[in-house]
């Protein structure tokens, strides 16, 4: 056990006690918590005790669910033939289980005051070597807890021998019972607020009286720490990302530095004889970008990354071709995009034929009302006037339409109608909470945090389930039982407050419209007008939608490396976060703000990329879409061989896959070309006075 009170890692960090474990490789490792390959592809272990798990097993369990999150996990999409624990990284299958052994070093990063709590977390394999060490970024994709990367860069990194540095970037399953009063700490385990006190994971910033008043008004409600902790964390996931490379060095200083004569341990491993990428994806590769766009102490040398959330801050100038449609709207900030995605898209998948959508089936299964309530959507969107027709297929056209011209790309058609289901209005509500810095007692827009019964009313919390959520939890409702709430809502229950919000009847509208009303005051907010009328907000809206604005350009990004390489995947037909308005959006302005004898950036963009890889699991995904994180490996890759031995970067490129097709038969790498360093010219992508151009 390590046990520092101040590391003054940038000068001002507060951390404190450090938890150090190590792991056999045998009955627990790093990587996959002793499950090794076939353990991580079967159901998640039990609890020995449900309603008192220990540290160990929700680790455990941890590792089980994260990996498989970002992952498909099936045989047949490519997990132990393409990757995998058993997979090196230069794509060699073995017969091994995977396990690797080593240190295992966490901490909170804070000011002193447990309000921002930011998880880190350093594993050292064995095969960590001071004669080539390295560290490697694994910041958490999403609102992941601190093991969201662990199937991703953490997974190469370990393989490769690196340190691997993690954070939860503020985010994590900071999930608090306002009725209990009770909030999870470092290891998972949950405990009372008060007795928790600053080593709570996230607590909310309300006092007794106010949390006695809200839950009598609105019962049995949570909050969450990416959406309630009223610190914007994304305007620091650069800054969490640096710190949690400078925890590394730390770390490997302690662990392999020599003792000096007045008992400190003397620095032998430093940004300049350690080599250090940042890595990660979706959120985790927005905050590499961040970082390496905060680092002025010249910690990273390269950055290797899959769909980053990238929202750079002035796209004026920037004008994006694909093929000859010049793109009609770009560089959008994703607040921006995700309220006009929440509006339209439940209403525009009505457009698109069931058979030609993916994992309709899915869906209709799950999530039946979304499926049942889009017509109900479409027509209270025609009598605001914000599309247009006289039926609802004329209106799911006009939907599709403006969400093409607001950026989205045909290749995301299929997917829109799944995306709406699964992460749509979560996102929405989650962001424009964080951006705002507001309060849970606030409820913005309607909506609060539940568990929901069969008719989506609000129901007490489950122990077991909320036990658990440090394991099973993706720091966004919906997970682990918890649902959003539409407030509002007029079926409510009686003696309830609220009813979930794809089963809402919305008070204006009379349907049951997946509450359209919430989606409509998210998109108000955002353009700081009441988008049906035109008209003004109340004085109470309009101080939220300033305080939005605010917290959106605390996040933006510059476009500026430093020079620094690197790499950017992003599959052509993500949905969640949409090429043009992020990974073709950054490069150009990278391009005009670096200038020509500065630019070290590759873009590759890949057809029938997606931007959930666990979702290929499912019906109508496997068959037409490949796995992007197969790229994220060889992107790793090449960055090492360029930072390591000199190799050129790959041009900027399409790279053009080949989905399975009917029947999903089991992936071949014929069906995931090679970034390759000598692309056709047709495949190649071109930046010129600035204007980028895409192939088709």
């Amino acid at each position: 056990m390590l046990s520092k009170a101040a590391s003054g890692l940038d000068g001002s960090d507060y951390i404190g006690q450090i938890q150090a474990k190590y792991y056999d490789g045998t009955a627990d490792d790093l990587l996959t918590a002793g499950l090794g390959k076939t353990g991580l592809a079967a159901a998640a272990p039990a609890f020995a005790d449900p309603l008192n798990p220990t540290p160990a097993e929700l680790r455990r369990n941890a590792i089980h669910t994260n990996y498989r999150a970002v992952l498909d996990i099936t045989a047949s999409g490519g997990y132990g033939t393409l990757y995998g624990p058993n997979v090196t990284n230069r794509g060699v299958a073995t017969t091994s289980e995977g396990k690797i052994p080593g240190w295992e070093y966490i901490a909170f990063a804070d000011d002193g005051s447990g309000r921002k709590n930011v998880t880190l977390m350093v594993q050292v394999p064995d095969t960590f070597s001071v004669a080539r060490p390295c560290i490697v970024t694994a910041t958490a994709s999403g609102s992941r807890g601190i093991y969201g990367a662990i199937g991703a860069s953490g997974e190469w990194g370990l393989k490769e021998g690196c340190a691997v540095a993690y954070t939860d970037k503020g985010t994590g399953n900071g999930v608090y019972d306002l009725m209990t009063n009770t909030v999870g700490l470092i290891d998972g385990t949950r405990v009372d607020a008060e007795t928790a006190g600053n080593d709570s994971l996230f607590t909310a910033d309300i006092g007794p009286a106010e949390r006695a008043a809200f839950n009598a008004a609105t019962p049995d409600r949570v909050a969450y720490k990416h959406a309630h902790s009223q610190q914007n964390p994304e305007s620091r996931w650069g800054q969490n990302t640096l710190q949690a490379i400078r925890f590394a060095f730390f770390i490997l200083n302690e662990t392999y530095g020599s003792t000096g004569r007045d008992g400190r341990r003397r620095i032998v491993l430093h940004p300049r004889n350690t080599l250090v990428i940042a890595s990660g994806i979706s959120n985790g590769g927005g905050g590499a970008l961040q970082a390496a766009e905060q680092d002025l102490g010249g910690l990273i040398d390269g950055v290797a990354i899959t769909e980053p959330n990238a929202q750079p801050e002035n796209t004026r100038r920037l004008k994006i071709v694909q093929g000859d449609v010049v793109q009609p709207t770009i560089g959008r900030s994703l607040l921006d995009y995700f309220t006009v995605a929440n509006l339209y898209q439940p209403c525009a998948a009505l457009a698109i034929d069931p058979v030609d959508t993916a994992a309709y089936d899915i869906v209709n299964f799950l999530f039946p009302s979304v499926i049942a309530s889009g017509a109900a959507r479409c027509a209270s969107l025609a009598e605001n006037g914000l599309v247009e027709g006289s039926t609802t297929a004329e209106q799911a056209t006009s939907a599709l339409a403006k969400l093409r011209a607001y950026g989205w790309l045909p290749d995301s058609d299929a997917l829109q109608l799944s995306h709406y289901a699964f992460a749509t209005n979560a996102i929405a509500v989650t962001y424009s909470n964080a951006f705002g810095r507001v309060s849970v007692l606030d409820n913005l827009c309607g909506f609060s945090f539940a568990n929901t019964d069969g008719a989506g009313n609000p129901i007490p919390q489950i122990p077991a389930p909320q036990i658990g959520t440090f394991s099973t939890g993706n720091g966004i409702p919906p997970t682990t039982g918890v649902n959003l709430v539409y407030n509002p809502a007029v079926n409510s229950a009686p003696g309830k407050v609220g009813v979930r919000d794809i089963l809402a009847v919305s008070p204006s509208t009379g349907r049951a419209d997946l509450a359209y009303e919430g989606a409509a005051c998210h998109r108000s907010l955002f353009e700081g007008r009441d988008i049906a009328t035109g008209a003004p907000l109340s004085s109470e809206d309009q101080l939220y939608s300033v305080w939005i604005q605010e917290g959106i350009d605390e996040v933006l990004l510059s476009g500026r490396l430093r020079g620094k390489p690197a790499i950017i995947v992003h599959g052509r037909a993500d949905t969640l976060v949409p090429v043009n308005h992020s990974s073709r959006a950054y490069y150009g302005m990278n391009h005009i703000v670096e200038g020509g004898g500065h630019r070290r950036l590759s873009y590759v963009e890949v057809t029938n990329g997606q931007h959930f890889d666990a979702f290929l699991g499912l019906p109508g995904y496997a068959e037409r879409y490949i796995p992007l994180h197969v790229y994220l490996i060889r992107a790793l890759n090449q960055m090492y061989d360029h930072l390591t031995a000199g190799r050129q970067l790959p041009p900027s490129q399409v790279v053009r896959t080949v989905p399975r097709g009917a029947g999903a038969p089991s992936i071949t790498e014929a069906n995931v070309p090679d970034i390759s360093s000598n692309r056709a010219s047709g495949n190649l992508i071109r930046f010129k006075k600035n204007t980028l151009y895409i192939p088709d």
